[in-house]
């Protein structure tokens, strides 16, 4: 094994890794005085992360790909296409945050540390072709999130969020240890390469509870019902810069790293997951309609349109297609625009002592008090909802299409059909702010980083996003090229 080459194909992790013991020596000299010096830093740290994979990505030298240390991690465009959304969401996070927790004077330098170590865990999630890989990039990631939900420790429900999302996290570590123990019992290794060819043909009982096992844990990671119980709690709980980071970058690990197992290791076994992402993705876009429409809580109301939208990120993957697995990554770029959008026009909330709103009752009229705000977020609202001629409606569109040219025509019609249940809470937002009487409750004025970041999602999201889909669907074909052709 050549450490050099390794250690170059792993270049973003490491850079990300030594930026941020660096800035963990910075902030245990300079305390809270230099958490936005942190934030800078950690900013920068990630952009030049960002840089080394979009190189890798866009280098005809680098089109194959290449495996280090020994086959554990795999250097490849499908890899380097969720880094850079998840880069670009761990960015947008880091931008908005210090405004939201200079309010209550608790934003210390740890905040963005723990951003750093949670993006060098996705990104070993993503180019994971180990299991023993993917659990290490799982618990750094993890143990990360579990901190930053409870970052606010003046606040009972940022600290509940934080249990809850400790203790359901590790029983979901708990069941996916359990399933990789069965792999590796029934097929002799971790290795996806090596567990995919023991696949081929009839699988054991044994191999298939294992499968299963799996599953189930990457279901909690990326919120699938029913594996869903703990999202709209801690979305709720967590301060809302964190939970804007939770519904974005964890997210695209998480959905990437589910896509990378299901093809490549069990791609000789598709019939066999198959039915099981087809009833997550089914029930996830149900439960997640369902359970919207009586929310108040607009950070709760969020929490299940994700669990709505990985419903329909799933109908992609339960393709099996390189179609269907491209359509999965356009759908997940734009859902990662449309949500980091719509967390920073909630995080622009706030009454004229800085506290934060959350209900409708407080955005009851908003379009007479700010109606800039209101017309942005009815954008954002609307293409969730997949109404045309906004960009959500392109990406429901290339996931339809690539199950009904996968010939999985029904589960289109059931999964079209669906999504109109969502439209409802959708348009409830914006019933209030635009039809409502204006309630008592007055909204302050965003600051300039807060505008910069709603209007450039807002615009891409907007008719103009189309002239983005060409350059997006040749990145996701790519990428989803990429991942097939290393099976």
């Amino acid at each position: 094994m050549d450490y050099r080459i390794s250690l170059y194909l792993t270049a973003p992790e490491i850079f990300l890794a030594v930026s941020g013991l660096a800035l963990t020596l910075l902030a245990a000299w300079g305390g809270r005085k230099v958490a936005r010096l942190t934030t800078i830093l950690a900013v920068a740290a990630i952009f030049g992360a960002m840089a080394i994979t979009g190189e890798y990505f866009t280098n005809p030298a680098f089109e194959l790909g290449g495996d280090a240390f020994s086959g554990l991690y795999r250097m490849d465009a499908f890899g380097n296409f969720a880094k850079l959304l998840i880069y670009l969401a761990a960015i947008g996070s880091l931008i908005v945050a210090p405004r939201f927790f200079d309010s209550g004077r608790e934003y210390r330098p740890e905040y963005p540390l723990l951003v750093v170590f949670s993006a060098v865990g996705m990104g070993m999630m993503v180019s994971a072709v180990d299991f023993i890989t993917l659990y290490i990039g799982v618990e750094l990631t993890g143990l990360s999130s579990y901190v930053l939900a409870s970052f606010m420790r003046s606040d009972g429900r940022s600290a509940e969020a934080g249990l809850k999302y400790f203790v359901l996290g590790a029983l979901a570590s708990g069941i996916l240890l359990y399933g990789i123990s069965l792999l590796y019992g029934f097929t002799g290794s971790t290795s996806y390469l090596a567990i995919r060819p023991v696949l081929d043909g009839t699988i054991g009982t044994g191999t298939l509870f294992g499968l299963i096992f799996v599953l189930a844990g990457l279901a909690f990671k990326i919120a699938a019902v029913p594996f869903h119980m703990w999202t709209p709690d801690v979305y709720e709980g967590a301060p809302t810069p964190v939970t804007a980071f939770f519904a974005t970058a964890p997210k695209v690990a998480a959905i990437a790293l589910t896509a990378r197992v299901a093809l490549d290791a069990f791609g000789a076994q598709v019939d066999a997951w198959r039915q099981i992402v087809i009833f997550a993705a089914l029930a996830s876009i149900v439960v997640g309609a369902l359970g919207a429409i009586g929310q108040s809580n607009l950070k709760r109301l969020l929490a299940y349109s994700s669990i709505n939208n990985v419903g329909f990120i799933l109908i992609g993957l339960a393709a099996a297609t390189v179609g269907g697995t491209s359509a999965m990554l356009i759908y997940l770029a734009i859902y990662v625009t449309m949500s980091l959008g719509s967390f920073v026009g909630l995080l622009m909330l706030r009454d004229e002592d800085g506290k934060q709103l959350e209900t409708f009752a407080d955005i009851s009229g908003l379009s007479a008090a700010r109606p800039a705000l209101a017309w942005c977020l009815l954008a954002l609202m609307f293409s969730l909802a997949g109404i045309p001629p906004l960009l959500g409606f392109w990406g429901k569109f290339v996931v339809f299409q690539a199950a009904v040219q996968a010939d999985m025509v029904l589960l289109a019609a059931i999964g079209i059909a669906a999504s109109v249940i969502g439209a409802f809470y959708y348009i409830k937002f914006i019933k209030v702010m635009f039809f409502d009487q204006p309630g008592d409750v007055v909204v302050a004025k965003g600051d300039r980083a807060h505008w910069v970041l709603l209007a450039i999602t807002t615009l891409i999201v907007s008719p103009l996003g189309y002239l983005l889909t060409p350059w997006l669907g040749e990145w996701a074909g790519k990428a989803a090229s990429a991942l097939f052709f290393a099976v």
